[in-house]
């Protein structure tokens, strides 16, 4: 049961804090922004085709779909796209949710799938769920009524012609496993500690007030003088004349600092540990680092990025083996699958001052338009080329001064 759900204190009077730590929401985004905080490119060896596949990128934003896919994965451990042809006769992609999508795959060692079931509650009646299925030919729409009869609306039954079923199911393991599933129990244990925590500082405020001594002095006194914050003890005299002794102080569950802290500690690397994410507070993540050395603090995150990448390429291929068939079909043209270049680049720091320096030691040269893509303001370094040979024929090209030069 969550922490959330449950009440911590047995006592009906004490503080019942229930502190949460999104450390799941670290691990999802900082993975995420580490696979495709720089997009991946997909790059194909005809101009006129490569041409093609970005223009169907960009129509359906392909770097911001292709970061929820790898969002959904880190969550759910698996994510859904859909193929479609809207009313334009444009070939479109979107996100499918998990919690709404399954596909069907046969029996054989290939496991290919064979359908794909998409349901989901209407808004507007509550007694109802409309389930879509699809196959590689059609896709048909049921309508489930409350007393689990399924209704087949035949005005929803429509082929479509990607020759294939148009879901596309992606895993972000072999086992289908979100990146912080592993450790639910432990982030459970530092919500608890740190609760606990929460709770011990609230309780202070309520302590007990101790009074040890034969003390003049009724119940109702000792409330009015505590809540005055001033506490005035007048000891009654003993058997010998003798005015006796009194102390008062507070009662309170005595807390080891050093301890929770050491083991909240504790708790908080093991997370980092078990799911392969830097602890960005650790010291040794301070100060200037230099790509190489983020790679080598970076190296459990590195082998869990090979294997998503490895199982992203594939379903990547098999959207477009899909978009292929239905250009193929409706003469729009058609491209081998295979020769498509699926490149990632981790989101790392790197110093390319580092790098420049290195490579002009080496006695290296670069091409201009390489040199043009280092700039982070510039986005196409060819069509940057192409400008400056424009201006240079018109004698209009501005050049910054070099070295000490300096305007007068």
């Amino acid at each position: 049961v969550s922490i959330l759900q449950q009440r911590r204190r047995k006592e009906d009077h004490l503080a019942d804090h229930r502190a949460t730590h999104n450390f799941a929401k670290y691990v999802s985004q900082f993975i995420q922004g580490y696979m495709v905080g720089i997009p991946l490119k997909t790059v194909y060896p005809d101009d006129k085709i490569d041409e093609q596949l970005k223009d169907i990128n960009r129509d359906n934003d392909a770097d911001a779909h292709n970061s929820d896919l790898v969002l959904d994965l880190s969550i759910y451990g698996r994510a859904f796209e859909l193929l479609y042809r809207n009313k334009r006769d444009e070939n479109k992609f979107t996100l499918l949710s998990p919690l709404e999508t399954f596909v069907i795959y046969d029996t054989t060692v290939e496991a290919e799938p064979i359908a794909a079931v998409r349901y989901y509650s209407n808004k507007f009646k509550d007694d109802e769920m409309t389930v879509v299925l699809y196959t590689d030919k059609q896709q048909i729409t049921y309508i489930v009524k409350e007393s689990a009869s399924l209704e087949l609306r035949l005005d929803k039954a429509k082929p479509h012609y990607f020759g294939g079923v148009p879901v596309i199911e992606y895993s972000n393991n072999r086992f289908r496993q979100g990146d912080y599933e592993d450790v639910l129990s432990l982030i459970d244990l530092y919500d608890a500690a740190q609760s606990d925590l929460a709770n011990y500082s609230t309780d202070i405020n309520d302590a007990m007030l101790k009074i040890v001594g034969n003390v003049d002095m009724d119940l109702e006194g000792a409330k009015e003088m505590r809540d005055a914050n001033i506490l005035f003890l007048q000891t009654e005299l003993d058997g010998d004349g003798k005015s006796g002794k009194a102390d008062a102080d507070y009662i309170y569950k005595k807390y080891d600092v050093a301890g929770t802290e050491a083991y909240k500690n504790r708790i908080k690397s093991d997370i980092h540990l078990f799911t392969n994410t830097p602890d960005l507070d650790d010291e040794n993540f301070s100060g200037t680092q230099s790509g190489e050395a983020m790679k080598y603090k970076l190296f459990g995150l590195e082998q869990k990025r090979s294997i998503k990448e490895r199982l992203f390429k594939q379903s990547l291929r098999e959207r477009y083996r899909l978009l292929n068939n239905i250009l193929s079909t409706a003469s729009e043209g058609g491209f081998d699958v295979n020769d498509i270049v699926i490149t990632f680049t981790p989101n790392l720091p790197k110093s390319i001052k580092d790098e420049i320096e290195m490579f002009n030691k080496l006695g290296g040269q670069l091409s201009e338009e390489t040199m043009l893509s280092i700039l982070s303001f510039v986005e196409n370094p060819q069509e940057e080329l192409d400008r400056i040979e424009k201006e240079t024929a018109k004698g209009s090209v501005y050049e910054f001064p070099k070295g000490d030069e300096v305007d007068e």
